[in-house]
């Protein structure tokens, strides 16, 4: 274990920032559960599906930023700026391309799309009426997003905060008044919520355009090195983010799987899945900061040469992996009741109960998120190895977890509760192939171009 309370400062110092970041960003699909939970159940149900397209988006993009994320990290461990701006520039033209088809997908096809998700008519109804409106944050998001995300490889993280907390003033503001007609102004209901949104995005990319003119001074990124970009990183990059890509979007797919399997089961466990789904992300946000910082400082190591310190380092992470877990997991177990009293009595009983007992498996399979997660894309990812993650995933979600719960689902009639548990139980069992491949140390790996004095004879 370390004892050099400057890196626990440090270390906890950038989780904390992270987690705020996270908790503002998922503050705003929070808000905006709660708000249209108040205004009707049908109306939440099936703003939570189209909360799944925006997952989907949400991993995609997170996938195309983890890229610049590595690579950057281990640059600036090198002291090496100049190929950061590159990796940007390419991270954000796989982004824009996602970011688009999926624009184009839910234009198009927004009923077909909910369809798949849910065979409740009112749900369908209000989740369309949201599409319409909300598919235009897409692109916007995905620039914000990236830009933010490259920012953290050099340990500029304050910016994502202050663009989340714009986000969320502005998105509870508008909801206030666009949802439910107040002040004079219009009652839209879900095309209400999905304006709010909207607005707020583009805010986000407006203030992240102006720290980046008049405020980062490191990258000093602008718009020409953004387009007219050394093409020789696409590789790099390629090499990096394809298997976080494939890795991620294999996880936002089954994410929708998931919720098409519960929705599939009635409109009372859609709303209480969209509950608990919610309460998990908000109060799981420290582990996933965790996760993040322990990226950041693994791969700075790595980059810096200092790999004979990593076995202290990740001891003591996982150990602070465990405690996140244990804390998370506890609030989560011992909040449930009280966050339901914010919904009023627009909630039924039966999606009341639901969302009790699916808050009550989310608490014990938080410990086993918060390490194995962590380590996974946390230490191992940071630390260059970007293909276990996908590999593993790719075998338990589409081997196991989505065809065992279909078949709890619809052959044996299994309770919510049981298909639910169903659905995240490899949280548990994830912990065993994660723990034996990060005590493999197979996952060290330099994944920057070398110095000319590293290759000279």
């Amino acid at each position: 274990m370390i004892r050099e309370k400057t890196f626990y400062r440090a270390f906890f110092a950038l989780t904390l920032s992270l987690a705020l970041q996270n908790l503002l960003t998922f503050g705003v699909n929070l808000m905006d559960t709660v708000m249209l939970g108040r205004y009707s159940q049908e109306a939440m149900s099936g703003v939570s599906l189209c909360n799944q397209i925006q997952f989907l988006l949400q991993m995609l993009v997170g996938g195309a930023g983890e890229g610049a994320v590595v690579l950057g990290s281990q640059y600036w461990g090198k002291k090496k700026l100049d190929p950061i701006s590159s990796i940007i520039g390419v991270a954000l033209r796989f982004g824009a391309a996602l970011s688009v088809l999926l624009f184009i997908l839910v234009l198009l096809f927004p009923e077909l799309l909910l369809r798949l998700l849910s065979n409740d008519g009112g749900v369908i109804a209000q989740g369309a009426q949201y599409f319409q409106i909300i598919c235009f944050s897409y692109i916007i998001f995905t620039v914000t997003n990236i830009l933010v995300a490259s920012l953290r490889s050099i340990g500029v993280v304050k910016i994502g905060y202050a663009i989340s907390f714009s986000t969320l003033c502005i998105n509870t503001a508008l909801n206030y008044l666009l949802i439910y007609g107040n002040f004079g102004c219009p009652e839209l209901g879900v095309r209400g919520a999905a304006v709010a949104t909207l607005v707020s995005r583009c805010v986000e990319l407006l203030i992240v355009i102006y720290y980046l003119k008049h405020r980062e001074k490191r990258l000093n990124l602008t718009l020409k090195k953004l387009i007219f970009i050394d093409g020789s990183y696409l590789r790099d990059y390629n090499r990096i983010s394809s298997p976080v890509l494939v890795n991620q979007a294999l996880w936002g797919v089954a994410q929708m799987v998931q919720t098409g399997i519960l929705g599939h089961l009635g409109g009372d466990v859609t709303a209480a899945n969209a509950i608990a789904v919610q309460v998990y992300q908000v109060l799981s946000v420290v582990a996933y900061g965790a996760a993040s910082a322990s990226g950041i400082v693994v791969g700075r190591s790595i980059g810096e040469g200092r790999q004979s310190a990593l076995r202290s380092l990740v001891t003591t992470l996982q150990a602070l992996f465990i405690a996140i877990g244990l804390v998370s997991g506890g609030l989560i177990f011992l909040m449930r009741a009280p966050i339901l009293t914010v919904f009023g009595g627009s909630l039924t009983e039966a999606a009341r109960k639901l969302a009790l007992q699916f808050m009550a498996v989310i608490a014990v399979t938080t410990v086993g998120t918060s390490y194995q997660m962590a380590c996974d894309t946390g230490i191992i990812r940071g630390g260059g190895d970007t293909a276990f993650s996908a590999k593993m995933n790719l075998i338990s979600m589409w081997g196991i977890i989505v065809p065992f719960s279909a078949m709890a689902a619809f052959c044996w009639k299994s309770p919510p509760a049981a298909v639910f548990f169903l659905l995240k139980w490899d949280q548990i069992y994830k912990i065993i192939p994660v723990a034996l491949r990060l005590h493999s140390w197979k996952w060290v790996r330099s994944v920057t171009r070398p110095d000319a004095a590293e290759t000279a004879p």
